[in-house]
């Protein structure tokens, strides 16, 4: 199968996945919290392992420092004024309410769009790291499609218009990748590291904003650390293999 289509497969599958749980049964805090953290180590690993060196190889360290920062700084604009899942994620004030889970669909729409760049970048340069961007954004994305569907069905009863609703955040994602791989084929190899760099601020954020303080929230048990270590191992499995 062509790559890219694989990657484009992996991109939708983490909301659909999440949505579909979302109408059919909630699973429980302790298996989102350790989705969260192996999310969490996957990305933080591509970002340190693959995105920044690659980065730097492409252009230099200092185009890498700036890409860095501002991937952190355009991940904060939308988190300070886009509405997002963040350490209460799992009891969103009035989520039972039908407004406040569109409200938050329409967050979700916004945010994934970075998202979709970030799995597009990969095929510039490296279609294995896409791939793992891909894989590891999925897992990510898997909680947000169960707290965008389960309020929405728990509001009107319909369970195959909620899923397919939530379900629509892929269409972002899939801009996102498509804005990327045909729009950065041609840029120079020191933008091309700019956005890189950019890529690994975007998930460092998420990981330190979200998924690490979401993880461990009401959480006495270690097990998480393990998830964690298992995303990690993950992406060196995967590196290895390029």
């Amino acid at each position: 199968m062509n790559p890219i289509l694989i990657i484009v497969v992996i991109s939708i599958l983490g909301p659909i996945i999440g949505s579909l749980i979302g109408v059919i049964k909630r699973p429980s805090e302790n298996f989102i919290f350790n989705l969260l953290s192996f999310a969490a180590g996957a990305m933080l690993s591509i970002s340190f392992l693959e995105l920044i060196p690659e980065s730097i190889k492409l252009s230099s360290t200092s185009d890498c420092i700036l890409g860095i920062l501002i991937g952190l700084f355009l991940c904060y604009m939308l988190d300070r004024f886009i509405p997002h899942i963040h350490k209460n994620f799992s009891q969103e004030q009035g989520c039972s309410l039908e407004n406040t889970s569109i409200f938050l669909l329409l967050g979700m729409f916004i945010h994934h769009i970075p998202e979709g760049m970030s799995m597009g970048v990969g095929t510039v340069s490296n279609i294995q790291m896409s791939f793992s961007i891909a894989l590891a954004i999925a897992i990510h994305d898997i909680p947000e499609g169960i707290c965008t569907a389960a309020p929405l069905f728990h509001s009107n009863g319909k369970r195959f218009k909620s899923f397919a609703i939530s379900s629509l955040t892929t269409l972002p994602t899939l801009i996102g990748f498509a804005i990327s791989y045909f729009f950065f084929q041609n840029m120079s190899l020191n933008f091309l590291g700019i956005i890189i760099a950019a890529t690994a601020g975007f998930m460092i954020y998420i990981c330190a904003d979200e998924l690490i303080p979401a993880s461990s929230f009401k959480l006495s048990n270690h097990s998480t650390i393990f998830s964690f270590m298992l995303g990690v191992i993950l992406v060196i499995f995967l590196g290895s293999n390029h």
